[in-house]
């Protein structure tokens, strides 16, 4: 379950504030390994593989280690997130220069048993899917629930009581679940299980021995140690968070191949696998897609327009970018949180001789002041448990008990730390624990010392009232 693009409200106000107080400036490096160096220390990676690709010259950077302890090489695996779309795309499009597929062909043709409980789903096409322009949407399609679907036929399955948000071709919004549906299609067409697929027809023919993919975000695979949470410049080698990543973010590969990957999408070698047309294609923003082509996404901003696509999970990071104007090509792998997309950015800035970006972490004081607020909440609530009974007495004694007014402040903060997850999502669910506990723990910490600590004072505060007033 890739996370690229999810909206969190109250992090964004965190993390616009820390960048105003940090007010942290930096100075631009004179080359590739200073970057990289800068961005570890920034972000507290544990491990970056990167690379910038100049024609034939490559230039390959790797620091730290893997989740196993092992130094990160040119060969060491990664999940690449969302990365993994412009290979389902690069997939369809195998089908289209074959005949055996149209962008334009509604899906329900390629799909008999894709529905949804909307009558607008029968115009949704595979081009809308590939550029995110179906009508699917977070707001009436959880993505995040658990246990996820594991196989692109579940993913399928689970839409036949959705609704679209927009009419198909007439809005962007980014949903991984387009891709997953993609992936569908290439196994329904190809009779073939979509790793299979991408192993025969796309990896092999390119080269990519070290690349292969999975159903689930969190599935093991050969080689594939785990990566890392990092909070405050501590590294906790943890497991990456369940998800359903068929088709939208599945794909594990290295550095070596991403490199590939890249010369491919640059045009300079795999020639055989696409024809032109359908390569540009892909690059190509789509009518109504902000932007967005067929698994990659126009850069125009300054140094240098690019193309490009990034891919985050829980635990893994990464992006890639290329320049069809200078030739130059980035790709980033870390396996931790942080922002590979500045770092792509500034390689290639660093290549054409263009001013870098500073890089800072706001998210360090966001988690400083979770980390403060849950350190004065525990010791205030814990200070309301020890002085429970001594409360219940003074209130009894006062005769003055205004019991609801006197525990509504432990019962707020009690109720608050149950939903947390509710200020990121707008929404409480459940299964929104599980996401923010990986996603930002410090927060999930706070809302649990609140919610069992807050529960316990309010429940020995109402014994040692009841009790009292017995006596």
């Amino acid at each position: 379950m890739p996370l690229s693009r999810l909206r969190f409200p109250l992090v964004t106000a965190f993390l616009t504030l820390a960048v105003l107080l940090l007010g942290w400036t930096g100075a631009a490096h004179a080359s590739g390994d200073g970057l990289v160096d800068e961005y570890r220390s920034v972000y507290g990676t544990p491990g970056v593989a990167a690379a910038v690709v100049d024609g034939k010259a490559v230039e390959t950077i790797v620091r730290g280690r893997d989740g196993d302890g092992n130094a990160v090489t040119a060969r060491t695996r990664f999940r690449i997130a969302s990365m993994s779309k412009s290979m389902t795309a690069a997939a369809i499009m195998v089908l289209v220069d074959r005949g055996r597929v149209s962008l334009d062909d509604p899906v329900v043709k390629l799909l008999p048993d894709f529905k949804l409980a909307d009558a607008r789903f029968a115009g949704i096409t595979v081009r809308h899917l590939l550029s995110h322009t179906s009508g699917l949407s977070g707001t009436t399609n959880n993505e995040y629930v658990f246990p996820p679907p594991r196989t692109a036929q579940e993913v399928v399955a689970t839409l036949g009581d959705k609704r679209l948000a927009a009419d198909p071709g007439t809005r962007s919004e980014y949903h991984n679940t387009n891709y997953s549906i993609a992936a569908r299609i290439v196994e329904v067409v190809s009779g073939k299980p979509f790793d299979a697929f991408l192993q025969a027809e796309v990896f092999t023919p390119l080269g990519m021995t070290g690349t292969s993919s999975t159903l689930g975000c969190s599935d093991e695979a050969d080689g594939l140690p785990y990566a890392y949470e990092v909070v405050l410049g501590v590294a906790v080698a943890v497991p990456e968070m369940p998800g359903t990543c068929v088709g939208n973010g599945g794909v594990i590969s290295t550095l070596d191949d991403m490199v590939r990957w890249l010369r491919f999408n640059q045009g300079t070698s795999g020639s055989d696998l696409l024809s032109a047309a359908s390569l540009a294609q892909m690059h190509t923003p789509q009518p109504q897609a902000e932007g967005y082509g067929l698994g990659w996404q126009s850069r125009p901003g300054a140094p240098t327009p690019v193309i490009g696509h990034g891919g985050t999970l829980a635990t893994w990071t990464g992006d890639m970018a290329f320049s069809p104007k200078a030739g130059i090509a980035a790709i980033v792998l870390t396996n931790s949180g942080g922002d590979p997309g500045l770092l792509a950015a500034n390689l290639l800035a660093e290549r054409i001789g263009a001013a870098t970006t500073p890089m800072s972490n706001a998210l360090t004081l966001v988690n400083v002041i979770l980390l403060g607020l849950t350190v004065v909440i525990a010791v205030l609530l814990v200070t309301a448990i020890v002085r429970a009974r001594r409360w219940a007495v003074r209130r009894r004694a006062a005769r003055r008990p205004w019991l609801v007014l006197r525990l509504a402040p432990l019962t707020l903060v009690t109720v608050a730390g149950a939903v947390v997850p509710a200020l990121i999502w707008g929404a409480f669910d459940l299964q929104y624990w599980i996401v923010t506990l990986w996603l930002l723990p410090l927060l999930a910490l706070f809302g649990l010392v609140c919610f069992v600590l807050g529960a316990v004072a309010l429940v020995r505060s109402l014994w040692f009232f009841r009790r009292v007033a017995d006596v």
